[in-house]
């Protein structure tokens, strides 16, 4: 019985022979991304702009009927509660934003938390408020820049260590994947209004890890065929490594975009942002891969000399008297 093949051996996709307008494409999309997300901005979440955390248990429940809770919070009108489980399946954190001009009247946000409290009462007897915290829009602020500075460090490190694994050319087309990356994926959530938090900045460093993994593949390939292929023109040695590393590519990607449509369709609301992103990084990190990171290389004056150590005068006449003897 015959293996299933999702990718046939032996492929030959000229994917460079198209690399300028799909450039072209990424760039439009990149600067579209960046424009949306300066004057559209993001729709940030309690963790980044503050907010009141309310945490109560359901002594006579196993578990909270997560879906009916977020209803009836909803319906007062201080807008979409996050809820999530918190300790026990009967405990939950609800967390909302708070209420315009609490920031100068606290009073705004203890009306709010005690109309909450008594409509989740009203329907659930037996809940038992456990505690509330509030996080102020200053230490939200900081939380999001804090946040900002890890994307930034991660992508940058990332861009080191190639630059020391391969050569410094490896890591300007690896860093220019990563910003292709996150700037579709941010352009995502400046087009839906989808909300930004916390959880979408660990989806944005997964997605930094991805896009990376696959690159290294790439160019581990190259880097190969460079040392092997010395008198093949570039283009088509790129297309080669490209060709040579598709069907990994293609089974690893569509591994993970399994689980993530099954967590898409049928996942809590709760971890839909962060399923969403991850999503759509997996496609924009395999594109990327291809026709970023590979024809960069081309524009950067990668050769198949480029891994060929240069000979010193001192080489030159060590060889030259191992020769003549």
């Amino acid at each position: 019985m015959k293996l299933l093949k999702l990718i046939p051996d032996n492929t030959n996709i000229h994917f460079l022979k198209w690399r300028i307008p799909f450039v072209v494409v990424s760039a439009i999309l990149v600067l579209a991304s960046w424009g949306l997300v300066l004057t559209q901005g993001l729709n940030l979440g309690v963790d980044f702009v503050g907010g009141q955390m309310i945490r109560v248990t359901f002594t006579q429940s196993a578990v909270v009927p997560v879906s009916q809770l977020r209803e009836e919070v909803a319906k007062l009108g201080y807008g979409e509660p996050i809820i999530q489980q918190f300790g026990k399946p009967n405990e939950v954190s609800i967390r909302m934003h708070l209420p315009e001009g609490a920031e100068n009247d606290a009073g705004l946000s203890a009306a709010m938390t005690s109309k909450i409290l008594a409509a989740i009462k009203a329907k659930h007897p037996d809940v038992r408020p456990d505690g509330v915290d509030a996080v102020s829009g200053k230490v939200s602020g900081e939380l999001f820049k804090t946040g900002m500075q890890a994307l930034f460090a991660a992508a940058v490190a990332i861009s080191i260590y190639i630059w020391v694994r391969f050569e410094w050319q490896f890591g300007v087309g690896a860093l220019l994947s990563l910003v292709h990356d996150v700037s579709l994926t941010l352009g995502l959530f400046a087009v839906t209004q989808m909300e930004f938090d916390l959880n979408i900045v660990a989806a944005l460093l997964t997605l930094i890890g991805y896009s990376l993994n696959d690159t290294i593949v790439v160019y581990d390939r190259i880097r190969e065929n460079l040392k092997k292929y010395r008198r093949m023109p570039i283009p088509e040695l790129l297309d080669l490594s490209v060709n040579e590393t598709l069907s990994r590519t293609i089974v690893t990607s569509l591994s993970v975009l399994i689980t993530l449509l099954a967590l898409l369709l049928f996942g809590p609301n709760v971890i839909f942002g962060f399923t969403a992103a991850i999503t759509l990084g997996i496609f924009v990190g395999t594109y990327s891969s291809i026709y970023m990171a590979a024809p960069i290389l081309i524009w950067l004056k990668v050769n198949p000399h480029s891994f060929v150590p240069v000979e010193t005068e001192i080489d030159r006449q060590e060889r030259l008297a191992r020769e003549r003897s």
